[in-house]
């Protein structure tokens, strides 16, 4: 009898320990249940630009980045594209993201002025030619930490430029710097102010959506973009006169918020990486050398477009190279590298232009 109560004991304890297990194993289950729900969990992300919802940009750049994004986190990644300004103004773009108003935001670095001075480098003039070539150069400096100051509020996606910017006037032709002495110009930035003062004009600061009502009203005498802003802001109905000279390239930049990349789950920070960097600066970079070629017959039927006499011409260049020098030598004397960024730069642009010459081949 004793024998048999204590097998009776040793059983029931073995199934109390067996049962402990179990509840153990279950509760572990579903903890990583759990945590593989939070890796899958549908996620989204409000992305904001200051491009018309009708512009190509919006249609294809931004949505194609969502797509792809949604892609590679197998679904559960979705962008919520805002175009024109509906989550904050243009210039305040850049601490929209910072401050997580929007995850993310496509915006012009120099729209916030002295905020990214090495980075506007890329903006004087004469360094290249095409929008891919200059993305790509942009994305190197990037990529090869020494803007990395400038953007440590925010997780860069990517850098770019777009195409040569040239100057539309609403009445008067420009093919001299007399015609330009004295004309109220919209400059993008305050890089671009200064060349346009060198070269005789009054710069006025304001962001591309401005533009229009401005030379309605009359604030503005003319602007300064590419083809493809020109049509993209329909500023080809107002403006009878353009000037081809290719002063400028814009810099700009998508980025996200810091926090919300961080917080993301390793999977969806991976979907977010692959669609990051030098792919993207070249996708953007082609897109706007395409749309510039695409807007340059619609601009041909609404308008004139002018170019400058080859012996008129130098005296643009000259200016331009002024311009150039006193940016540099400002950004030395305040202790930043302006001169061995601008070098970079250049050197840069030319690993560019070789690795595109030997796609082409």
């Amino acid at each position: 009898m004793k024998n048999f109560t204590k097998e009776l004991i040793t059983a029931g304890f073995s199934i109390l320990l067996l049962s402990a297990c179990g509840a153990n194993n279950d509760t572990k289950d579903k903890n990583v249940a759990k945590n593989a729900g939070k890796n899958t969990e549908i996620q989204s992300l409000k992305y904001a630009h200051f491009m018309p919802a009708s512009s190509w940009q919006n249609k294809t750049l931004f949505n194609d980045w969502a797509d792809a994004v949604k892609k590679s986190s197998n679904g559960k990644l979705n962008i919520s594209i805002f175009p024109a300004q509906t989550l904050g103004k243009a210039p305040a773009g850049y601490d929209n993201a910072k401050n997580g108003i929007s995850d993310i935001a496509w915006t012009v670095q120099g729209y916030t002025a002295n905020r990214f001075p090495l980075s506007q480098i890329i903006e004087l003039p004469g360094l290249f030619k095409t929008a891919e070539i200059g993305s790509c150069a942009f994305q190197k400096l990037y990529d090869s930490g020494a803007l990395d100051n400038e953007y440590k509020e925010t997780h860069v996606l990517y850098v770019h430029t777009h195409g040569l910017g040239h100057l539309s006037t609403k009445e008067k032709a420009v093919t001299t710097l007399a015609d330009l002495k004295g004309l109220k110009i919209r400059r993008p930035t305050a890089v671009i102010g200064k060349l346009l003062k060198e070269l005789g004009a009054e710069p006025i600061g304001m962001p591309a959506p401005r533009i229009y009502e401005s030379i309605q009203h009359g604030t503005i005498d003319g602007f300064m973009l590419p083809w493809e802003a020109v049509t993209g802001f329909r500023l080809d109905e107002i403006s009878k006169h353009s000037t081809e000279f290719g002063f400028y390239s814009l810099a700009f930049v998508a980025t996200m918020n810091k926090s919300t990349y961080e917080k993301l789950p390793a999977n969806l920070k991976k979907a977010i990486d692959e669609n990051s960097g030098m792919k993207w600066a070249l996708i953007a970079g082609r897109g706007f050398d395409k749309a510039d070629t695409d807007s340059l017959p619609k601009i041909k039927k609404t308008g004139i477009i002018h170019q400058i006499d080859p012996s008129e011409k130098s005296k643009w260049i000259t200016a331009g190279e002024r311009v150039t020098k006193a940016y540099i030598e400002a950004l030395d004397k305040k202790g930043l590298a302006g001169t061995q960024t601008y070098e970079k730069i250049k050197t840069y642009i030319g690993e560019c232009q070789d690795s595109k010459r030997k796609r082409n081949n």
